[in-house]
């Protein structure tokens, strides 16, 4: 995750149940495994950051 420093303000995790794995950039979804009904694959979920940030 340092290739993100200075373009992501803060990074939060918060546990959950149920196997919910959710990530959001800037209030954003960029990944949902509820919704896709599967793990994010080997560097899916960096990529969708990149693409969040501009990278």
């Amino acid at each position: 995750m340092n290739e993100f420093r200075g373009e992501i303000g803060e990074m939060l995790l918060i546990p959950s149940s149920g196997g919910v794995f959710e990530v959001d950039v800037d209030g954003k979804r960029i990944f949902s495994k509820k919704e896709l009904g599967r793990h994010a694959e080997e560097g899916e979920v960096v990529q969708l950051m990149k693409e969040a940030v501009g990278k």
